[in-house]
């Protein structure tokens, strides 16, 4: 397959326009070296640390075996710069790990107009990657930029600090259902954008930068909410008190939500589901008029309060402690 190999990297990863024009953005900001060699070669810029994540979709997994080429490319990136937001770092060169049953060309052409389409637009780099026959999986390794000192990490969460939530929780794991099911709904819109949140996530580059030195700890919301939160509680030692229904929901969830669902039912099925890709952070109370700001920019929510009981514990809208264990995706089930 070495030939052939070769070629699909020409054609589709180095000579393709879109890759063309991704490199021309590029080219300046440090990759001395990219496509075409062993390995790559970066002179990262003074004064800043190299942040490096990756992750692995399998389809079938991760993606329905149906879900379009074009979004497949746009998501396994989307997932992997969603990681530098929860850090706080800018993207900066990535490399593919590509795994195809067979060279579809077709398919190819669609997966790679749909990855060079979300790198131009956060103009970062392929700078190599690797190629091999077997069942379809997509491996991205992302490296992204930090200022020397700063970053956000999950162990930083203290007591009393508030918790927020960006953007709304749920539509992913709903509209993974709406397109595992073929009827068509009353409201085809709300249809389609849940199924877009779910292929096409908006990772929070701007906002997890924009909380460097500002928020206490963060995480990117993948699992599922609560579950993710736990990453945090775990990584800092400390609990947390969330207002399950202060969760903020999307017109197209509600709408589109079982109807003869029970309403706190409703917000514990948002909170369960995974690939929000949203960020959930805390930060002291003493910054709450700096988060008030964020929200002519961003859409944060209020959700709960970091506490020094180590415990995650959920409560209503009476103040009424709930008996419920959240449960979230797991990836060997």
């Amino acid at each position: 397959m070495a030939v052939e190999e070769f070629s699909l990297i020409e054609r589709y990863f180095k000579d393709s326009q879109a890759f063309r024009k991704t490199a021309d953005v590029d080219k300046n900001i440090g990759v001395d070296t990219g496509i075409g060699d062993d390995a790559a070669i970066l002179t990262p810029p003074a004064g800043k640390r190299l942040c490096v994540a990756v992750d692995t979709l399998v389809s079938g997994r991760h993606f329905p075996s149906n879900t379009s080429a074009y979004d497949v490319g746009y998501k396994a990136l989307a997932v992997n710069l969603s990681d530098l937001a929860a850090m706080g770092a800018s993207p900066y060169a990535f490399t593919l790990a590509l795994t195809l049953p067979d060279t579809d060309k077709h398919w190819l052409q669609g997966f790679s107009e749909g990855l060079f389409q979300l790198a131009e637009q956060y103009q970062i780099a392929l700078i190599g990657g690797d190629t091999t026959r077997g069942p379809l999986t997509i491996s991205i390794q992302i490296i992204g930029l930090l200022p020397h000192g700063q970053a956000l990490l999950r162990s930083g969460a203290q007591a009393g600090d508030d918790i927020y939530v960006s953007g709304n929780i749920g539509d992913a794991g709903l509209g993974l259902k709406l397109q595992q099911d073929q009827r068509a709904p009353a409201t085809p819109s709300y249809k389609q954008h849940l199924i877009s949140r779910l292929n096409r996530p908006s990772p929070r580059i701007e906002l997890g930068q924009a909380l460097l030195g500002l928020a206490n700890s963060a995480i990117d919301v993948s699992d599922g909410l609560l579950v993710d939160l736990k990453h945090i509680l775990d990584a800092s030692q400390v609990g947390a008190s969330i207002m399950l229904e202060a969760i903020p929901l999307s017109s197209a969830y509600l709408a589109l939500s079982n109807d003869n669902t029970p309403p706190l039912q409703t917000f514990i099925n948002a909170v369960e589901a995974g690939d929000d890709y949203e960020l959930c952070f805390s930060a002291a109370k003493n910054k709450r008029d700096q988060i008030k700001a964020l929200k002519k920019r961003f859409p944060i929510t209020r959700i709960g309060e970091i506490s020094q009981e180590k415990t995650l514990q959920c409560i209503d809208a009476k103040g009424k402690k709930l008996d419920y264990r959240p449960l979230g995706f797991e990836h060997f089930s």
